[in-house]
C-alpha cells in the first residue's frame, strides 16, 4: 500500500519562546488573586439574582397555590407528626375553600363594578352641583354652580398629562427596579454558592454529628428505615459506626435495618446530601464488605471546590521512575492522602466527555514513566492540537494529526506492535525486551475512521476484519506477557467508539466525568458502577482532571470498596515541556518520527488466491483453515462472516455450491485483476 507520510510545520525557536511567554502570562492573569476574585464577585451577584428569582417566583406559587400547606403536611408525615398534618391538611382546606370563593366573587366583579362606578358617579356629580349651588349663593353668580365640575375636569386632565410624562420613565426603569428587587432578596436569602460568599458569611454546613446523620437517613423517604429509626430504643445510633476524620471530610459506616436494601439509599445521593447541608458531589455512598453496609464519606462544605496541589514531578526536579516497582504520583483521593498507581506491564483506558482533563491526566502517567530511561514510547495523537509535542525527542513514533491518513498511520503503528510482541513471543526463553508502551489518544476517531484499505478491511469499525481494533485486541491477549503495553484515551464511549472486548481489556479503567450511568458502566464495568463508583455524578468543568478508577491491583482501593476517586495534579504545557527535557537529559538521544516506515500489509484477497491454488472450487471452512495455516497472526480469529466481508467487497462472494459455501478460484483471481488495473 502507499506508505502515509505525515509532515509537520517547522516551528522557530523565537516563534515557540514567543508562544510560551504569551501562555505564561495568560496563566498569570487568569490565576491571579484580583482575576479569582473579580470572578467570586461576578458569580455571587449573578446567583443573588437567579436565586432572587427563584425565591420570588416559588412566593407567588405559594402564595397562589396550595402547595405551601402540601409540603408542610408531607414534610410532618415524614417526620412522623400525624397530628401536624392533619393540621396543615385542614389548613389547606380552607384555603382551598377560601380561593374558591374569591374565583366564585370575579364572575359577579364586572356587574358590580359597574353599578359602583354609576353610582359613584352619578353621586359624585350631584354633590359638586350642590357645591356649585352653595357657592352661587354666596357670590351672586349663577355661573359658579359650575365651578366644582369644571375644576374637577381640569384636575383629570391635567393628572392625565402627569401621567403620560411619568409612564415613558417609569416603564424603562421598571426592569432595572424589578432585577434590584430580586438582587435584594437573593441577597437577604444568601442563594450564591459559598465558594463565591465572602469568608465571613460562608456557612460550613454544620459539623457531622451521629445525629445529624440518623436525621439525614430517617427523612430520606424511605418508609422501613423511618420506621426502624423510630422503633430503635437509641433512635438510630446503633445503626454508625464511628465517625472518623478522613481527608478533607469524615467517613461513617451505616448498617442498615432489614428491609432496607443499600441500593435504595444509593438511589437517592442528592437528597441524603441535602439532609446533611451538603451539596451531591460532596457525598459518596459505596459499599463495604459487610452485610447490608454503607459507607458515608461527607466532605466538609467547599473543600473538593478548592484546588490540590502541584505534581511531584513539578516540585521535585530529582524525581524519577522505575518502571517495574515505582509509582507514578497521579494524585489525591477524597482523603487528601497521596493517590499512586503501578503501571508495571498494565493496559490502561481513561475515558471521559470532551475537554475534562483526559489528555492531561493520561500524560502525567506517561511524563512519570518517562523518567525511566527503559521504556520506548510510540505515540499516536489523533487530535493533533499539540498536547503531546513535548515527547518530540522523547518518543520514536509521534503522529499528531485527526484525519484518516493519521488514523492509518496509527492503526499500522499499533499492528507494528503487534509483531514486535509476536517476535518477542517466540523469542528464546529468558529473553528479557525492554517495555514498549503504545499510546493511543482519542482513540474513538480510529474506531469511526470509514477508511479502507487495498485489500478491503476497513481500519475503523468493531468487526473481527477492523485493522485497529483487531490489533488492541491482540495486544490486550498476549501484550502484557512479554511488556508491549497499550494505553488509550478516549470521549465519551459508545458501543461504536469504544467496543465491549476493548474496554474489557485494560487493566486500569478510569473515567473522568461522563453523561450517563450507562456511559459510566461501559467506561469502568458493571460491578464498580453498582457498587458507587459514579463519573456520572461528577459535575462537567468543574470537576475537571477528577478520575474515578475502577478496583484493582494498579491503585490502593480501601477495602472492599470497588473504586477510588482521585483527583489528579494539573501539569500543564510549559511544566510537561521541562518534565520532558528532564527525562531526555537522562536518555542518549531519540529520534522520533512523524511518518512510519514501509509496512508490508497483509493482502487478504491475495492470501485466499494462494491457498485455492489450482482448485477451482474449495470449501469456505477449509480456506479459513489454510488461511490460519499460512498467517496464523493474522487469519487465527478470522470466522466465516470475516472471509465473507473481504471478498464480498471484491467483488468475489462465496455462494453455495451441492449445498454448501464455497469460494471460486476464477472469481477471486478475477476480483485481483480488476483492483490491479485500476
Amino acid at each position: 500500500m502507499t506508505v502515509v507520510e505525515l509532515f509537520k510545520e517547522p516551528q522557530t525557536p523565537a516563534r515557540s519562546s514567543s508562544w510560551r511567554r504569551a501562555g505564561r502570562r495568560v496563566r498569570v492573569v487568569v490565576t491571579h488573586d484580583r482575576t479569582r476574585t473579580a470572578g467570586r464577585v461576578a458569580v455571587r451577584h449573578g446567583m443573588y439574582v437567579v436565586g432572587g428569582t427563584k425565591v420570588v417566583v416559588r412566593r407567588a406559587w405559594d402564595g397562589r397555590t396550595a402547595a405551601r400547606y402540601e409540603r408542610m403536611m408531607r414534610a410532618a408525615e415524614a417526620a412522623g407528626n400525624m397530628d401536624l398534618a392533619k393540621e396543615w391538611e385542614e389548613r389547606g382546606r380552607a384555603f382551598r375553600a377560601a380561593r374558591h370563593q374569591r374565583r366564585m366573587d370575579l364572575l359577579t366583579a364586572p356587574q358590580r363594578l359597574a353599578k359602583g362606578a354609576l353610582v359613584g358617579t352619578a353621586a359624585g356629580t350631584v354633590g359638586l352641583v350642590a357645591l356649585g349651588g352653595v357657592m352661587a349663593v354666596h357670590s351672586g353668580e349663577l355661573a359658579d354652580v359650575a365651578v366644582p365640575v369644571t375644576a374637577t375636569i381640569e384636575l383629570i386632565h391635567w393628572l392625565v398629562v402627569i401621567a403620560g410624562i411619568v409612564w415613558g420613565p417609569l416603564v424603562a426603569l421598571a426592569p432595572w427596579l424589578l432585577l434590584a428587587a430580586v438582587w435584594a432578596v437573593g441577597r437577604q436569602q444568601q442563594t450564591a454558592p459559598q465558594w463565591a460568599l465572602p469568608a465571613t458569611q460562608r456557612d460550613d454546613g454544620g459539623p457531622i454529628t451521629p445525629s445529624v446523620v440518623v436525621l439525614a437517613l430517617r427523612d430520606l423517604g424511605i418508609a422501613p428505615l423511618r420506621n426502624a429509626i423510630k422503633d430503635m430504643g437509641d433512635a438510630g445510633a446503633g445503626m454508625l459506626g464511628p465517625i472518623r476524620i478522613a481527608g478533607c471530610g469524615v467517613e461513617v459506616d451505616v448498617t442498615l435495618p432489614t428491609g432496607v436494601s443499600t441500593e435504595e439509599v444509593q438511589g437517592r445521593r442528592r437528597k441524603l446530601a441535602e439532609n446533611l447541608s451538603r451539596h451531591e458531589h460532596e457525598v459518596f455512598i459505596t459499599i463495604p464488605e459487610a452485610a447490608r453496609t454503607v459507607r458515608l464519606w461527607i466532605a466538609d462544605s467547599g473543600a473538593l471546590d478548592e484546588p490540590i496541589g502541584p505534581s511531584p514531578l513539578v516540585l521535585d526536579e530529582t524525581t524519577t521512575a522505575n518502571y517495574q516497582t515505582g509509582r507514578a504520583p497521579w494524585g489525591q483521593d477524597l482523603r487528601g492522602d497521596a493517590a499512586a498507581i503501578s503501571l508495571y506491564q498494565r493496559h490502561l483506558l481513561i475515558t471521559g466527555l470532551s475537554n475534562q482533563g483526559k489528555t492531561a491526566s493520561l500524560r502525567a502517567l506517561a511524563l512519570w514513566l518517562a523518567l525511566d530511561t527503559a521504556p520506548e514510547f510510540r505515540i499516536g495523537d489523533l487530535k493533533g492540537v499539540g498536547d503531546w509535542a513535548m515527547f518530540e525527542g522523547l518518543a520514536t513514533v509521534l503522529i499528531e494529526g485527526p484525519t484518516d491518513e493519521h488514523v492509518m498511520a496509527v492503526t499500522e503503528m499499533v499492528e507494528e506492535g503487534v509483531r514486535e510482541m509476536e517476535r518477542r513471543l517466540v523469542a528464546p526463553k529468558g529473553t528479557t525486551f525492554p517495555p514498549l508502551v503504545l499510546i493511543v489518544d482519542e482513540a474513538q476517531v480510529a474506531f469511526m475512521c470509514p477508511a479502507k484499505g487495498a485489500d478491503g478491511r476497513p481500519y475503523g469499525g468493531t468487526k473481527a476484519t477492523s485493522r485497529y481494533f483487531m490489533a488492541a485486541r491482540k495486544i490486550h491477549n498476549q501484550g502484557r506477557a512479554v511488556d508491549v503495553m497499550l494505553w488509550q484515551g478516549t470521549q465519551d464511549p459508545t458501543d461504536q467508539n469504544l467496543p465491549k472486548l476493548v474496554r474489557e481489556g485494560a487493566h486500569i479503567r478510569a473515567s473522568l466525568v461522563v453523561g450517563t450511568e450507562a456511559q459510566a458502566k461501559m467506561a469502568l464495568g458493571d460491578k464498580a458502577v453498582d457498587g458507587g463508583a459514579a463519573p456520572h455524578k461528577l459535575r462537567q468543568g468543574l470537576d475537571k482532571g477528577t478520575v474515578v478508577v475502577a478496583a484493582g491491583d494498579a491503585v490502593k482501593v480501601p477495602a472492599g470498596q470497588p473504586s477510588i476517586t482521585i483527583r489528579t495534579h494539573y501539569v500543564d504545557d510549559e511544566q510537561a515541556a521541562a518534565i520532558a527535557d528532564r527525562a531526555k537529559a537522562l536518555r542518549d538521544g531519540v529520534a522520533t518520527v512523524s511518518r512510519l516506515a514501509v509496512v508490508e500489509s497483509v493482502d487478504a484477497l491475495a492470501d485466499v488466491a494462494a491457498v485455492l491454488g489450482t482448485t477451482p472450487r474449495l470449501r469456505t471452512q477449509e480456506v479459513l483453515q489454510r488461511l490460519a495455516e499460512r498467517n496464523p497472526g493474522e487469519y487465527r480469529e478470522w470466522k466465516f462472516g470475516d472471509l465473507r466481508d473481504v471478498l464480498e467487497a471484491a467483488g468475489a462472494a462465496p455462494h453455495k455450491s451441492d449445498g454448501v459455501m464455497v469460494v471460486d478460484r476464477q472469481k477471486v483471481h478475477d476480483a485481483i485483476a480488476e483492483r490491479d488495473a485500476s
